[in-house]
């Protein structure tokens, strides 16, 4: 692990970065594989390289791995299992590169996806056999990355895993679920915020959020992430409602870009969101380096107020 414990103590809340697969397809990538962003890890790593140094140059305090498509179990199905601790290390190395020339302290979060798709509680196979996944995956990032971030899980029992096996690592462990586009303020499993916390309670985790979702659904859910009792935030996406049982097929068919949320809308959301409490906040899918910019102008206009945790 980079970094053992590390207290972030500016005073402000944390940024995130943008959605990394998204900006990759925006600058050319060939998205008909759903294996498109493991491959630039080896075919387009300068790109990948940009990509981190632009949202850095942005204003974000957190860059994550370019990890979401290189779980075992996806490039196992692809005929590529092969490569997947090299691309792993891969990933980890790029965005070490990025950060070692930000001029600034920036952290990594080593991504940590759904194994059997997103957006699917359908498709979550049992804890047992999901946590030595994670448990694998974690382990080859933690030497690279100052947190594990558990992102996109549409179910309590996923997160589970996801929280079990990157806490084994030893490092800090972050946990963001994705939430259902109908206001409900439910996990996209229809479980509640309060479910998916209890399911965590013996588990080691640093900070609670929500992800990939769009901004009024996130609207709807955070309340119930403010009662975790630690640092907590969110960071949605970009697209249309997705609608429950809709396939990306592991990233190759994504949901439509909306067309009304520019970086000013966008950091509108965000607002209201550290308004109410949230101290960490960034972008996922269609969420890129223009949106962050505008989040960092918008955060360091905010009165101070107390640090951050990150460990």
């Amino acid at each position: 692990m980079a970094n053992t414990a590390h207290e972030w103590d500016t005073g402000r809340p944390l940024l995130l970065d943008g959605g990394m697969g998204q900006e990759l397809a925006a600058r050319g990538l060939s998205t008909t594989s759903g294996l498109w962003s493991a491959h630039a890890l080896l075919s387009e790593p300068d790109t990948v390289l940009a990509v981190h140094r632009d949202f850095i140059d942005a204003g974000a305090d957190v860059i994550s791995t370019n990890t979401y498509a290189t779980t075992r179990r996806r490039l196992d199905d692809g005929g590529e299992g092969e490569k997947f601790e090299a691309l792993n290390r891969r990933a980890g190395e790029l965005a070490r590169q990025a950060r070692s020339h930000a001029g600034r302290e920036v952290l990594i979060a080593g991504s940590l996806p759904p194994i059997h798709g997103s957006y699917r509680p359908d498709r979550v196979r049992p804890v047992a056999e999901l946590e030595p996944l994670y448990h694998e995956q974690a382990a080859l990032l933690a030497e690279y990355v100052d947190v594990l971030l558990c992102e996109t899980m549409s179910t309590a029992s996923e997160a589970l895993a996801a929280a079990r096996g990157a806490a084994a690592t030893g490092s800090p462990v972050w946990v963001a679920w994705t939430v259902a586009d109908d206001g409900s303020g439910r996990l996209r499993s229809g479980e509640s915020i309060a479910d998916a916390l209890a399911a965590l309670a013996d588990v080691p985790v640093s900070a609670v959020l929500l992800n990939c979702s769009m901004p009024e659904s996130i609207d709807a859910a955070l309340p119930g992430l403010a009662r975790a009792g630690m640092p907590y935030g969110a960071y949605a996406n970009g697209f249309t409602a997705i609608a429950a049982g809709d396939d990306v097929a592991d990233g190759a068919d994504v949901p439509d870009a909306r067309t009304d949320m520019d970086p000013t809308r966008y950091a509108g959301r965000v607002e209201r969101w550290l308004d109410a409490g949230a101290s960490i906040v960034g972008g996922c899918c269609e969420v890129g380096p223009e949106h962050i910019a505008r989040l960092r102008a918008m955060i360091d206009d905010r009165p101070k107020a107390s640090g951050v945790t990150a460990r």
